[in-house]
C-alpha cells in the first residue's frame, strides 16, 4: 500500500468513527504497524495545516481524532444551530384531528370529512411522526389505514387518546354556521 493510499484510509476512519480512535486500534484496521501510521498521521497534520485546510487531526495520549479548527467555530455553530420548526398549518391541524378522532381511517375517509385533498398533509403529519400507517383496508385497491402513535400523545401531552376532548358534531355545525354568517355579514 502506497502512502497516499495508507493516508486516504487513516482521514477515512477517523471522519467515520468521530471519536478519538487509538493507534493500536488504527494499525489493526489497516494491518500496517505502529511507526508507519504514526508517520502518516504526522504527515497529514503538516499538509492540514499547509494547505489551510478546515480540518485537523489531534492528539489525546495514544488517541487520534478528526476534527475541525478552532477558527472556524462561528460557522459550525451558526450551521449547527436548531433550525426553526415549524408548526403545523390549520389545513394539517384539522388533517391530525379528524385522525385521531376517527383512527383508523383511510385518506379518502378524511377527504370527505374535510371536502378537499389531504396528501399533503398526511406526508407532513408521517414527516413529523405524528401519523402513521396502521394497515390496509380490505377491500378494493386495500387503501391504506392512518392512526396516530406514542409520539402523538407525548407531543400532545396525552397518556392515551381517551383523553381527548369530546367533540359535538352539533357545536361543530352550529360554528361552522356562525362562521359562515359571518363571512356573508362583511
Amino acid at each position: 500500500m502506497n502512502k497516499d493510499e495508507l493516508k486516504g484510509i487513516i482521514e477515512a476512519l477517523l471522519f467515520a468513527w468521530s471519536e478519538p480512535l487509538s493507534i493500536k486500534e488504527l494499525c489493526k484496521l489497516i494491518d500496517v504497524d505502529k511507526d508507519e501510521v504514526e508517520i502518516s498521521i504526522n504527515e497529514m497534520s503538516d499538509e492540514f495545516s499547509y494547505e489551510k485546510r478546515g480540518l485537523q487531526i489531534i492528539k489525546m495520549e495514544e488517541y487520534y481524532q478528526l476534527a475541525t479548527k478552532p477558527k472556524h467555530h462561528e460557522y459550525i455553530k451558526s450551521l449547527l444551530e436548531p433550525k426553526q420548526k415549524k408548526g403545523l398549518t390549520r389545513a394539517t391541524l384539522e388533517t391530525l384531528s379528524i385522525i385521531a378522532y376517527k383512527q383508523p381511517v383511510t385518506k379518502v375517509e378524511v377527504e370527505s370529512i374535510r371536502g378537499v385533498k389531504c396528501d399533503k398533509s398526511i406526508h407532513t403529519l408521517q414527516e413529523k411522526g405524528l401519523v402513521e400507517e396502521r394497515g390496509r383496508l380490505e377491500k378494493t385497491g386495500r387503501p391504506i389505514l392512518y392512526g396516530t402513535n406514542i409520539y402523538f400523545l407525548k407531543m400532545f401531552g396525552l397518556t392515551s387518546l381517551e383523553e381527548l376532548p369530546e367533540i359535538n358534531e352539533l357545536d361543530l355545525l352550529t360554528e361552522t354556521e356562525n362562521e359562515v354568517k359571518d363571512i356573508f355579514s362583511r
